[in-house]
């Protein structure tokens, strides 16, 4: 398995529950064979252009282990969540 870092940001005006939906989607698309290290809340941060109407995001990075046959289902299920306005997916050398 490799490391990866995922960064997304939702809307800030979604309630909690849209927000754990989004982690559970994620969770899921990892899979029996993804593990999930660390997720950090970075919280609402000023997006540096206007993306759909929005002036500020609501930043959550995880950084976690799968194997890279995931990534594109999990780049897949993120592109057609409506609640994820912008997401990257980097995989990370140092911890492999």
């Amino acid at each position: 398995m490799k490391a990866y870092e995922l960064l997304y940001f939702v809307d800030p005006t979604c309630n909690e529950e849209t927000r754990a939906a989004v982690m559970k989607r994620i969770e899921v698309a990892l899979g029996e064979t993804g593990k999930v290290d660390s997720v950090e809340d970075w919280g609402k941060r000023k997006l540096a252009f206007e993306i759909d109407d929005l002036t500020e995001g609501d930043y959550t990075l995880i950084n976690f282990h799968a194997d890279p046959t995931v990534i594109a289902e999990l780049d897949r299920v993120l592109r057609i969540n409506d609640a994820v306005k912008r997401h990257m997916v980097v995989r990370r050398v140092d911890k492999d």
